[in-house]
């Protein structure tokens, strides 16, 4: 369970500005339903100034999401729109004293909002769409010069950071490899090295788990799916856990199944808000090393 401050609760629940702006002359889309966060930010600006009078959103997406978009909009009302390039994520995550590692996302997806309706506003082009061998992440669309960027802004140094600002290799974790390119060159820029087994701290005040207290939070995910399965003649059982990586076997009618790779995606995303970090749902067999005495165990 996310562990959110007072003022994200706040605004998930009383939202500022929700809802389209009336007369909105600048909009911007960022995001997608199929990829589980889209949001439209109108603004009303002052065509003598350039100062933004009204905004707007209409979000599509979880807590985090709409939270960081009602925090946008307060954070841009009076500004010109010069001074409203400036803002960074970071900066909506600030007002919100701060979001979970893992929805970093969302602030990040506020600020392309931003970006996209200025440059409505202007008549410029502002795409999102990705030229022919730049998309890294298909699950979630997600480019190289977005993973780089948000690399630089926010000083991030691990797949899994990465993951956490932008969502890519947060669903089939075949682009991890991709990631893990992009960030050996624009660290070396840095004058640093990339590390592949770093992994960030746990939040500040959370604890980091034992293996058998994480083992048996993996098994409670799966619980909790099991009979979801079951109703469709399928099932999944655990089999091993090595760091972060989980393996399990798909049995029964999701055996084999068309669509087994999205059952473990599901899978995934359940465990990794259950637990809190990020780990990637495998296959058994699919580069597991020889299994470890007592880690995990049939479900």
């Amino acid at each position: 369970m996310w562990d959110y401050s007072d003022t994200v609760k706040e605004h998930f629940f009383s939202p500022r500005n929700a809802g389209a702006v009336a007369d909105a002359n600048a909009v911007g889309d960022v995001g997608s339903l199929s990829c589980g966060d889209a949001l439209r930010l109108t603004l009303k600006v002052d065509p003598a100034t350039e100062t933004i009078l009204e905004a707007g959103f209409q979000t599509f997406g979880c807590g985090s999401a709409i939270a960081s978009s009602s925090a946008l909009t307060e954070i841009i009302k009076g500004m010109t729109l010069d001074d409203a390039l400036k803002v960074t994520n970071q900066d909506i995550a600030d007002y919100l004293d701060g979001l979970p590692p893992e929805k970093m996302h969302c602030s990040v997806m506020g600020r392309e909002a931003l970006q996209a309706a200025i440059a409505n506003y202007r008549g410029e082009v502002w795409k999102d769409d990705h030229e022919e061998g730049a998309l890294i992440c298909k699950c979630f669309a997600v480019d190289t010069v977005l993973i780089e960027d948000t690399i630089r802004a926010n000083a991030l140094s691990t797949v899994e950071e990465v993951t956490n600002y932008t969502k890519a290799g947060g669903g089939c974790s075949a682009c991890h490899e991709g990631i893990e390119e992009i960030l050996t060159r624009v660290l070396a820029e840095q004058g640093k090295t990339f590390d592949p087994t770093a992994a960030p701290p746990p939040p500040a005040g959370q604890p980091k788990l034992g293996t058998l207290a994480r083992i048996r939070r993996i098994e409670t995910a799966i619980e909790a799916i099991r009979p979801n399965l079951q109703r469709d003649h399928g099932d999944v059982e655990l089999v091993d856990v090595d760091g972060k990586n989980v393996y399990v076997n798909m049995t029964g009618a999701c055996a084999g199944c068309q669509m087994a790779s999205t059952t473990l995606e599901g899978i995934q995303q359940r465990i990794v808000e259950d637990l809190g970090e990020f780990v990637r749902v495998l296959p058994a067999g699919k580069g597991q090393g020889p299994r470890a005495e007592g880690r995990g165990a049939p479900a």
